[in-house]
C-alpha cells in the first residue's frame, strides 16, 4: 500500500495510485503560525491589517465591513498613506506552537504544509470593498500596480519566515478568483495585474523548499488554469463541477491536478444526509477518475460548517476506493 504521499504523487503524475486521494490526507497543515488573524465566532474582530470583520452567531463564516466608517482604504489614489502592512512577529515564544507541531510530522506520510491566506486579490477588495477593487483596476490602474506589489514583498517577507522557521515541504494558499460561473476579472486582466504577483510569489517557494503548490479557490476559474499553470501552482483546490472539470483534466492533466468536484453547498448543510454525500462522492469518482483528480469538499479547509460532513465524505471516498480500484 502507498503511504499517503505516494499515492498523491502516483495521482498527479498519472501514474498508478492503489486509492482516490482522500481529501486533505497528504497535507498536514500547520495552523498555529501567528498571523494576526483570528476570527471568533459572534464577533466583530479587526485584523492586522485593520480591516473589520462581522461574524454573526448565525452564519458559517465571517466577512469584512465596508460602510463608511469601516472601510479601510477609500481612495485608492492614496493608499501609501492608509495601507501598514501589519509587523511580522518573528519571537520564539510565538511560533512555539507551529514549531513543535512541525517537527512532529512524518515527512514520509504527508507534506509539512504552511498555509496563506488572504491572498492578493482577496486583500484589495477585503480593504476597499469589491465594487472598489474592481474599479481601480479600470481608473487607476498604476495605483492598483503599487498595492498590489505592496501586499506582494509582504507575502514574500511573511513566507521568508514561514521557511526559516517550519522548513515546509509544500504550502496551501487561499485567494478566491471567482464565483460559481465566472471569474471576478478577465484572463487578460488577470494576467495583466496578478500572474507577475503569484510568479514571484510561488516562485520564491519553490525555490526554497516548497516541493508541492496547492492553491484553493472555491469558484469558477477554468479561464485561468493556464496562469495557474505558469505561476507554478500543482494543484487547484476548490474547483467546482461548473468548470467543467473532465474537460480540464483532458486539457491540462499532467501539468495541474484538480482537488474538488464536491460542492460544499449541495453537501454540507444543516438537514445533511449521509445518502446525499454517497451520491456525490460516487457520482464524482466515476465521473473525474483517477488521474489528476482529488475528489474533496470545495470548502478551503479540512473540515465542515456542519457536524460529521467532512468525516463522511472522508468514508465516502474510502468506500469507492474499493469498488473503483
Amino acid at each position: 500500500m502507498l503511504t499517503k504521499k505516494q499515492n498523491l504523487l502516483e495521482t498527479i503524475r498519472g501514474g498508478n495510485p492503489d486509492r482516490f486521494v482522500n481529501q486533505y490526507e497528504y497535507l498536514n497543515l500547520i495552523l498555529e503560525v501567528p498571523t494576526g488573524f483570528a476570527p471568533v465566532k459572534g464577533t466583530n474582530f479587526k485584523d492586522a491589517w485593520g480591516v473589520t470583520w462581522s461574524w454573526p452567531e448565525d452564519q458559517i463564516g465571517g466577512f469584512p465591513l465596508h460602510d463608511d466608517e469601516h472601510k479601510v482604504l477609500k481612495d485608492i489614489t492614496k493608499w501609501k498613506e492608509v495601507v501598514k502592512a501589519p509587523t511580522i512577529n518573528t519571537s520564539d515564544e510565538a511560533w512555539a506552537a507551529a514549531v513543535a507541531h512541525a517537527n512532529s510530522i512524518d515527512l514520509n506520510e504527508e507534506y509539512r504544509t504552511v498555509m496563506f491566506g488572504p491572498g492578493i486579490f482577496e486583500m484589495t477588495h477585503m480593504l476597499m470593498g469589491m465594487e472598489d477593487a474592481l474599479m481601480g483596476l479600470y481608473e487607476e490602474p498604476e495605483a492598483m500596480h503599487e498595492l498590489i506589489e505592496y501586499f506582494t514583498q509582504y507575502e514574500l517577507d511573511f513566507a521568508k519566515v514561514l521557511i526559516d522557521k517550519l522548513h515546509p515541504n509544500a504550502l496551501f494558499h487561499h485567494d478566491d478568483w471567482g464565483s460559481q460561473i465566472n471569474s471576478f476579472v478577465s484572463p487578460d486582466m488577470f494576467e495583466e495585474f496578478f500572474l507577475p504577483a503569484y510568479k514571484k510569489i510561488y516562485g520564491f517557494y519553490k525555490a526554497n523548499g516548497i516541493e508541492l503548490i496547492v492553491h484553493h479557490s472555491d469558484s469558477y476559474a477554468a479561464n485561468l488554469v493556464p496562469f495557474m499553470i505558469e505561476m507554478g501552482m500543482d494543484i487547484w483546490q476548490g474547483v467546482m463541477r461548473t468548470n467543467n472539470i473532465p474537460e480540464l483534466i483532458k486539457q491540462y492533466g499532467g501539468k495541474i491536478s484538480f482537488m474538488g468536484g464536491l460542492h460544499s453547498g449541495e453537501i454540507d448543510f444543516p438537514t445533511w444526509t449521509q445518502e446525499n454525500c454517497a451520491k456525490h462522492v460516487e457520482e464524482a469518482c466515476k465521473t473525474f477518475g483517477k488521474h489528476y483528480f482529488i475528489p474533496c469538499l470545495t470548502s478551503g479547509l479540512p473540515m465542515s460548517n456542519f457536524p460529521g460532513v467532512y468525516e463522511c465524505v472522508t468514508e465516502e471516498i474510502k468506500k469507492m476506493s474499493t469498488v473503483l480500484f
